[in-house]
């Protein structure tokens, strides 16, 4: 998180981006670029940090090509073999991370930059025309780019809601005031802005969830 504020400071300052709010109103543009240098640069510096995420919270271990253990060189090859179906560039990271629940990902910033990860339970819980369908599915997400698109669609969901949530909240709590009254923004401004980003928030996750369910059924048919 520090990593992706110090990062985003840095771009509004070469981008010559000023505070939103002046004695005079509120800048909308400040206020544009501001919005979707956060929404756009959040999402995508966490794309870019995925595979590591992904490796640290869910402890999730790369399985060397070389290993011996039976179980997972087969679990290697079929992905590899997967992967050179699907025509990407470079063959994905696979890893393994102990867990009972049956479940399987694929993250990483680009085709040649991924990872597919599997648990423990589902390893050993699916037969291997079973196992091999999971796989499919993931590799599938990856030929598609689909950890892109989601990208680029979280970052323009985040910049809206951050954009009409701080115009809102100025406009009902700011906009009323005499002009010998104090200028800057006042608690009520920020607690109104929490309060819409929140719900902008759902509505707009409710897009997101639409495109995330297009592209499962996408992956589904490889």
């Amino acid at each position: 998180n520090l990593l992706v504020v110090v990062t985003i400071s840095i771009v509004l300052n070469v981008l010559g981006v000023r505070p939103y709010i002046t004695a005079q109103g509120l800048d909308m543009t400040s206020l544009a670029i501001f919005c979707l240098v956060w929404g756009m640069g959040g999402a995508f510096i966490s794309l870019g940090l995925s595979r590591i995420m992904a490796k640290w919270m869910m402890g999730v271990k790369v399985i060397p090509p070389d290993t011996r253990d039976m179980e997972l060189q087969e679990l290697v090859r079929e992905v590899h073999e997967l992967a050179r179906s699907a025509k990407l560039p470079k063959m994905p990271e696979v890893g393994i991370y102990e867990s009972p629940e049956v479940n399987a990902f694929a993250t990483g910033p680009s085709r040649s930059r991924s990872l597919v990860a599997v648990s423990t339970g589902l390893l050993h819980s699916m037969r291997r025309h079973e196992l091999k369908g999971v796989l499919g599915h993931e590799v599938a997400h990856i030929a598609n780019g689909d950890m892109v698109t989601m990208t680029l669609i979280q970052g323009v969901v985040n910049a809206f809601v951050m954009f009409f949530a701080r115009a809102v909240a100025y406009a009902l709590t700011m906009s009323g005031r005499d002009e010998g009254e104090q200028q800057g923004p006042g608690l009520a401004y920020y607690v109104v802005q929490v309060v819409l980003e929140m719900v902008f928030m759902v509505l707009g996750s409710m897009v997101v969830a639409k495109f995330s369910r297009y592209r499962e059924f996408r992956a589904d048919k490889g």
